[in-house]
């Protein structure tokens, strides 16, 4: 028997291939053409998924043939014996029109609406008479038709929002135009098509059919990082005669031709925020309660943005809310829950995900740059992408399983119009979203390009050989799959022709080759944006990764075995409180704590990176050390994980040290809040700083999404405090927590960090940070660091003060208030008096935010006592 551990299809099902309209299964993965036109013959009746079409200027009579099927809707093109609810008919949209602007749900909020509004006026004394009148007749005809009037202007505003709002399947000539359009730019651009596994789809299939008969929808759950997801999951439901997704976009995307265009083909256009606004909020409820109704698939991602990182963002819980409550309320009696993972072996839009990575604001979406978008991918080259289907599961099913866990009763169910217990519903929410985010890490394929950068990027040297990259790629295959991962197969094609593939689409700008050595040597030459394909791996070995990350406390002492090992408490300790700091970051196994650290140990014990000393009597571990043979071959598979993590906790001690610069300058008082995003854009120019003074080891620590989540963090656990102002024009404002600001010295007004609170927290994260020449003397850190972070906050409390940037120019004269921390501080100037004013509203809380603030620290602290889990 042949060896085939190169192969890395001998776990996976095979790829789909059509014929006419049946379904069969074909080798795996990207084939080579076929080399004799004796095997041409006979495979020409085959097609892929998603095949290449013909160019005019090659292939000018194929490419009208091709056309003409598409025009005329011959076979499968025709879109007509869908599996689901009829779409792509004349009146479509205005069924779907009718049936939500009649729903009693929306009928039902409008009247309170209006008897609201009716209330307010007739307190105004704005309905007319005095109250003497108001049990007259004409004063009781003119309130009803005020109330008429009120109602009718709400249909009319919650029309013309449906409108806007609601996808409109209407032509199966446009989208069989759409569908031929689309395929030509898609496989294009990804020059190996679109995969899918043969089991996985024929088993949609079926579900899709039961679902039919049972006028049931399914709601496909994406994970999210290109806008090509969307396009490709509509393409793949359309080669398969699925009945096409509604999808959820974001309004943002709802520009001229671009929106029109995206909306015919199933966008459902909502709001990025919908404030206080109940009417909107409602229409949302609505159309989605007609949709499940109905039995239409719909689609929207869980994470809501787009990853920027690469890794699952954790759960968004808009949609998923209004969809939950469809269920709750008895409105819709079941929907089917499909998880969809979506891979590449290249994401068109990583380069610009870097840039909004590095704090440069995202451009708003425009027809000019969507035009030349689809240009420039005709000459890409970018591989494949991957698909891949969980088992879709009853989420009537689900939550009766989990009410059932939470002791309420299966069949509860919420009136329309009432209420449920909030916390409980959060419960049900949660548990629901990392459901899904769990079931598509377990569905993922890891791409050869995710196995190309995360070796890349946990090597200790500037690069490695072609020899040696295939080696431990084929090293980082296995671990995969013992962690229950799969891998992208490319048929039988062997490892070292994969690898070639996947360099080739990384291409020169990510991956460089130093040439005129002993043999040629790879090295990244991007490895912030090459970050983005290792963090595709990273959840499968991320207790690996806090284990030894845990250990490096003492590992990084040097010496002997005896020095480098950890107790079993102290490693316990350290897991648990790296775990608890990555809670937002990273999806976590439900087991607990004690049961994925037990795994973890004995997987690694197996794996021979490190040795566990046991108890003689009890058998329970005393202490972890790394083993002779993880020794012996450089640490290697040890430093492997601790590469993985090391970014992060870069990122983590960055955001800690940051907070140390919301410490109020001398003669400030502590009530002057700062702008959210000041703070964190402040934090990302103090890790810049730090690492070009070689104080941070990454510069992907200064992410800005990984900061964010830090601080989110930092909220969550009481050592900041931010404040929400229902005032739209107000961004969300924070403060250092009072009991977490260090010291300053009463002689110099300089922070006396060593010793606080908030350093000996730094601290602890720094334990676990990778060493680096300029770290080894914490007084030279402490001193250089905490000055930096001292005179960018001191910056930001200028600015909060004034409105105007420190040390800008200004026109005109201005009142000076003093000098804070060096800083010049002006109350007013000619021409910026507007900002000021505004800006110095902004820095001080209202009453009502002020109240708010009350309640929200005594919730968060009554939270975390009830969670009784590890406290930061």
């Amino acid at each position: 028997m042949a060896n085939n551990k190169d192969d890395a299809s001998r776990d996976s099902a095979p790829d789909l291939k059509i014929l006419g309209d049946q379904i069969t299964l074909q080798p795996s993965g990207y084939v080579e053409p076929p080399p004799s036109s004796a095997a041409a013959a006979t495979a020409h009746d085959e097609e892929a998924l998603m095949k290449h079409t013909a160019h005019f200027r090659s292939e000018p009579l194929q490419f009208l043939r091709e056309v003409s099927l598409y025009v005329s809707g011959t076979g499968w093109r025709a879109y007509d014996h869908v599996i689901g609810q009829p779409i792509f008919y004349q009146g479509f949209s205005e069924n779907m029109k009718n049936a939500v602007l009649s729903a009693p749900l929306l009928n039902a909020h409008i009247a309170r609406l209006a008897e609201r509004r009716l209330a307010v006026e007739e307190s105004q004394g704005t309905l007319g008479g005095g109250e003497h009148l108001k049990n007259s007749k004409d004063y009781v005809i003119r309130k009803s038709q005020r109330r008429s009037a009120l109602e009718k202007g709400l249909r009319e505003v919650a029309e013309k929002w449906t409108d806007e709002m609601i996808c409109k399947f209407e032509s199966k000539t446009f989208i069989r135009g759409a569908y031929y359009l689309i395929t030509q730019l898609l496989t294009r651009a990804y020059h190996q098509g679109i995969h899918v596994s043969s089991e996985e789809v024929i088993r949609l299939r079926r579900v899709a059919e039961q679902a039919a008969a049972k006028k049931q929808s399914i709601v496909f759950l994406p994970c999210h990082r290109s806008h090509v997801d969307y396009v490709s999951m509509q393409l793949i439901c359309y080669r398969l005669g699925i009945a096409l997704p509604v999808v959820v976009a974001g309004d943002n995307l709802n520009f001229p031709l671009v929106g029109s265009f995206l909306q015919h083909a199933g966008a459902f256009y909502i709001r990025r925020a919908f404030g206080d606004d109940v009417l909107y909020a409602t229409l949302v409820q609505t159309y989605i309660d007609t949709l499940l109704q109905g039995g239409f698939n719909l689609e929207c991602f869980i994470e809501g943005g787009r990853s920027r990182t690469g890794k699952l963002l954790p759960p968004m819980f808009g949609i998923l809310g209004f969809i939950i409550d469809s269920l709750l309320s008895g409105r819709v009696e079941d929907t089917i829950i499909c998880p969809v993972s979506t891979q590449y072996d290249k994401v068109i839009e990583t380069e610009g995900y870097v840039t909004e990575l590095l704090g440069v604001p995202k451009k708003k979406e425009n027809l000019a740059d969507f035009l030349s978008g689809g240009s420039s991918m005709l000459s890409l080259r970018l591989g494949r992408v991957d698909v891949r289907f969980h088992e879709p599961w009853s989420l009537r099913g689900f939550i009766n399983d989990q009410l059932s866990r939470l002791g309420q009763s299966p069949s509860l169910s919420i009136e329309t119009g009432g209420t449920m217990d909030p916390v409980l519903r959060q419960k049900l929410l949660r548990t629901l979203g990392y459901k899904v985010l769990a079931d598509i890490n377990a569905v993922s394929v890891v791409m050869p390009t995710a196995l190309i950068g995360t070796v890349l990027l946990t090597l200790r040297g500037r690069g490695v050989g072609k020899t040696e990259l295939i080696r431990r790629v084929e090293w980082l295959i296995e671990r995969v799959r013992a962690k229950g991962g799969r891998v992208a197969h490319f048929g039988n094609a062997p490892l070292s022709v994969v690898i070639e593939r996947g360099l080739e689409v990384l291409g020169k700008d990510l991956v460089g080759v130093a040439e005129g050595l002993a043999e040629p040597t790879y090295y990244a030459v991007d490895r912030f944006q090459l970050s983005f394909y290792r963090n595709m791996t990273i959840h499968l070995f991320i207790t690996e990764a806090l284990v030894s990350a845990a250990m490096y406390t003492r590992v990084k002492q040097g010496g002997g075995p005896a020095i480098q090992d950890i107790s079993m408490q102290d490693l316990r300790d350290q897991v648990l409180f790296l775990s608890s700091l990555f809670r937002g970051e990273f999806i976590f196994s439900g087991e607990g704590l004690s049961i994925n650290l037990q795994k973890t140990l004995v997987g690694l014990e197996a794996d021979k990176v490190i040795t566990l000393k046991r108890d003689e009597t009890s058998g329970e571990i005393t202490s972890v050390g790394l083993s002779d043979v993880e020794r012996e071959v450089g640490r290697e598979n040890y430093d492997f994980y601790c590469f993985l993590i090391w970014p992060f906790i870069e990122s983590s001690w960055l955001a800690a040290v940051s907070l140390m610069g919301l410490t109020p300058p001398p003669g400030m008082h502590n009530e002057v809040w700062i702008e959210v995003s000041k703070a964190q854009n402040s934090a990302q120019l103090l890790g810049k700083t730090l690492y070009h003074q070689g104080d941070l080891s990454y510069f992907e620590a200064v992410n800005k999404e990984t900061l964010k989540n830090s601080y989110k963090r930092f909220e969550e656990e009481g050592i900041i405090d931010i404040v929400k102002s229902k005032d739209a024009k107000i961004p969300p404002r924070l403060r250092l927590s009072p009991e977490w600001q260090p010291p300053r010295d009463p002689q110099t007004g300089n922070l006396k960090a060593l010793g606080s609170r908030l350093w000996v927290f730094t601290e602890k994260i720094a334990a676990s940070r990778r060493e680096g020449k300029n770290r080894r003397n914490g007084a030279t850190v402490s001193t250089r660091v905490v000055r930096l972070t001292d005179i960018l906050g001191t910056r930001l409390f200028v600015q909060a003060v004034s409105g105007v940037e420190p040390k800008a120019k200004m026109k005109g004269k201005g009142k000076a208030r003093g000098r804070i921390g060096g800083e010049d501080v002006v109350e007013g100037s000619v021409g910026s008096t507007a900002t000021t004013a505004t800006t110095v509203s902004h820095a001080t809380l209202s009453s009502e935010d002020a109240l708010a603030l009350k309640k929200s620290v005594r919730e968060g602290r009554r939270r975390r006592s009830l969670e009784k889990r590890a406290k930061l």
